[in-house]
């Protein structure tokens, strides 16, 4: 008891008050300086404060990146994170912690004990969008500053529509995941929605403070943006002057510019987490995340 209301009080007074979105369009500017001894000490105190393994990186040299956010989003060895590769099975898109996983029960997913989000508006309140997830599966993982930050596909799959969420910029730490209600449903998002030999899949990338953008490899920065007008981009159109956008599994999808969530969906019966997916265990980016049950 002592413990919730420590975290609640925390919590209220770090969250509640503040400009989300103002303080992360001046985190955007800070971390995309040019200036070299800005940016070389920016990166030299995170490398020490987080213990980044530089020997996994594609670029080793700090001095190298031009600015913070080009860090940040460091690229990594191809060697340095293996992707599953055997049919059925499903990788990890991050690199990561378990926050929460389990089925979609009465179109709800469980946000940590005590606390769960309807489906239907974490998709961006469309019950047709919903619909094809409940009673299905899903994972929730929690990427913290030090992870790698580029997301990834769990399975090959071909993009139907990607919906951009305006909303706030909460923290989302395990602090506050335990104490503000529909916390994923109130933050910023952006919902990717693909067709996969499994059925429908849904990668949804979550905002947070100090959260400058989201990233997709097919449209770019996403801004965070006030108001409440939810975005919708429908790409079964494409098809007509362009050709479809397939990803494989393993190839990049999006990043993040800070450290935030992902949650992947799955429909009913398609899935089977794998039995090291439980809350609070770490994952790596292409490490077995499920396998599927559904044979194309």
């Amino acid at each position: 008891m002592l413990n919730s209301f420590k975290d609640f009080a925390i919590t209220l007074v770090t969250q509640y008050p503040w400009p989300h979105h103002a303080l992360s369009r001046i985190m955007f500017a800070l971390t995309r300086a040019r200036f070299k001894l800005w940016k070389n000490w920016q990166i030299k105190w995170f490398i020490r404060r987080y213990q980044v393994d530089m020997s996994i990186v594609e670029q080793p040299d700090p001095k190298a990146y031009e600015n913070f956010n080009h860090f940040f989003t460091r690229t990594l060895l191809p060697e340095a994170r293996p992707v599953v590769s055997n049919p059925g099975e499903i990788a990890s898109p991050v690199d990561g912690v378990v926050s929460q996983v389990g089925e979609i029960i009465d179109g709800q997913l469980l946000q940590a004990k005590g606390h769960a989000f309807d489906v239907d508006a974490l998709l961006g309140g469309s019950r047709r969008r919903a619909a094809p997830f409940q009673g299905g599966h899903f994972a929730t993982l929690y990427l913290s500053p030090k992870d790698y930050h580029r997301i990834h596909m769990p399975t090959s799959g071909e993009l139907r529509e990607m919906v951009h969420v305006p909303g706030r910029l909460f923290s989302v730490s395990p602090r506050t995941t335990r104490t503000i209600p529909n916390l994923f449903g109130r933050n910023e998002r952006a919902v990717a929605l693909f067709n996969t030999e499994l059925g429908p899949m849904a990668m949804v990338l979550v905002g947070a403070m100090f959260v400058g953008s989201i990233e997709t490899v097919w449209a770019g920065t996403m801004v965070p943006r006030r108001g409440k007008m939810v975005q919708v981009w429908d790409y079964t159109f494409r098809h007509k002057q362009n050709p479809p956008i397939v990803l494989d599994r393993g190839e990049e999808m999006g990043r993040f510019n800070m450290g935030s969530t992902v949650i992947v969906l799955f429909g009913p019966g398609a899935i089977q987490w794998a039995p090291t997916i439980q809350p609070d265990a770490g994952v790596k980016m292409g490490h077995l995340l499920a396998l599927g049950l559904i044979k194309s």
